[in-house]
């Protein structure tokens, strides 16, 4: 069971900053570090399942408020963009006298800026997450441009902010104006995922395009589609979740068996809750990890492949496969082979060759598509091949499942 605590450790200001500790059940393989949206707070949707998520992979979370916000000390109006990542690299100092410096950042919104920002500053840090991030983060400043004026003029002024009040000094925006923050993702050196919805009204997805063609590599992006820039749909934000749990498990410590135990054999798939969504299942198969759900329309929340699109995946990569090495066995010109399939449901008695006469069948529709300079004898093979991959004779044949229950966890 995850366990949550409170703690609370010092900004740069001398403030007592609000946070949130969430630990796996067992001893965490890695640390990451959580920095929420503008004017936002250590609780909100996207950074509770973002936390599960990473609990699920055994990793340890902390988020926490910014100064002024949530149940941190301090005032809103005397916080800057700079102070934001100087507090974050002191959120790293308290991790790593308490706990273990923090090895994946995650950034939420202005919070992607800022981890962006400070990741130079943790040098332990392997892996940096973004969702919504703005790529320069004076963006922000367009939430409030009709008081721009009035802040450059009077030295600050109070404004509204998703309909609540907030006191902003001349300090903050000339701050954030000077942050060379394209000169901090060019040198990054880190691998980077950048997650924005296309649609997003708040930040615009220009702002990811910027900063993944200004980041080296490694660096990958996902679109999070319909969602809105504050995640604020469950779906959406275990869907983020998922995404960054999945791909930053490459980057971080392997998990080691727990004490007695040995890795599991070769062959071994172990398939468990990730907790973030209703059927959403997190699939190792040795050191490799895959996510599996439904679709929406059923209540999931579409994060990875149905488990008949992994079945379907199976037959189709032992097929492609099996294809591959005979071609080459025989020394014939085969390109590349495509493989789709389908999956369905039909009445037996429309299957004319089927022995079961009566009730329901299950139905996969391969089709194969070989690119290469081949003979029509060699084609006509080749399709033969395919029936012989090890899967598809599996699939094929009498098959004895074995269930037990496994002894609980002392």
């Amino acid at each position: 069971m995850v366990t949550s605590q409170k703690v609370t450790f010092t900004s740069t200001g001398g403030e007592a900053l609000a946070g949130r500790l969430d630990l796996p059940d067992t001893a965490p393989r890695a640390v990451a570090l959580f920095a929420h949206c503008f004017t936002c707070g250590k609780d909100v949707v996207a950074a509770s399942r973002i936390a599960t998520a990473l609990n699920g992979l055994d990793i340890a979370v902390l988020r926490f408020d910014f100064t002024g916000l949530g149940e941190s000390d301090g005032e809103f109006a005397n916080a800057t963009f700079s102070s934001n990542v100087a507090d974050l690299v002191k959120a790293a100092d308290y991790l790593r006298t308490t706990l273990a410096a923090p090895s994946l950042l995650v950034g939420h919104s202005l919070g992607g800026a800022a981890v962006l920002a400070a990741a130079e500053r943790i040098p332990e840090v392997r892996a940096v997450a973004t969702i919504g991030a703005p790529a320069d983060p004076a963006h922000v400043t367009d939430l409030f441009a009709g008081d721009r004026s009035e802040i450059e003029t009077s030295g600050e002024a109070t404004v509204q902010l998703a309909g609540r009040p907030f006191r902003v000094r001349r300090e903050f925006l000339t701050d954030i104006a000077a942050q060379p923050q394209h000169e901090r993702i060019a040198a990054l050196d880190r691998p980077l995922l950048v997650l924005h919805a296309p649609g997003d009204l708040i930040v615009g997805i220009d702002n990811a395009r910027e900063i993944f063609d200004t980041a080296r590599h490694p660096k990958s992006f996902v679109s999070l589609d319909d969602a809105d820039h504050l995640l604020t749909d469950r779906g959406d934000a275990a869907y983020a979740a998922t995404v960054i749990a999945a791909w930053a498990d490459r980057y971080l410590p392997s998990t080691p068996p727990p004490d007695g135990d040995t890795p599991a054999e070769p062959g071994t798939v172990v398939v468990t809750d990730t907790g973030t969504g209703r059927f959403t299942q997190r699939v190792t198969a040795g050191k490799h990890l895959m996510i599996a759900d439904e679709p929406r329309s059923v209540g999931g929340d579409d994060a990875g492949p149905t488990p008949y699109g992994l079945l379907l995946a199976a037959l189709g990569t032992c097929t492609s496969m099996t294809i591959r090495m005979y071609a080459e066995r025989k020394g014939w010109s085969l390109r590349s082979t495509t493989v789709t399939m389908q999956h369905d449901r039909i009445h037996a008695e429309d299957c004319a060759n089927c022995e079961t006469q009566a009730g329901m069948l299950d139905r996969i529709r391969r089709e194969v598509r070989l690119d290469g300079d081949l003979d029509d004898e060699q084609r006509a093979r080749l399709l033969q091949i395919a029936d012989k991959c090890p899967v598809h004779r599996t699939l094929r044949s009498e098959i004895v499942i074995e269930t037990t229950e496994a002894q609980a966890a002392p």
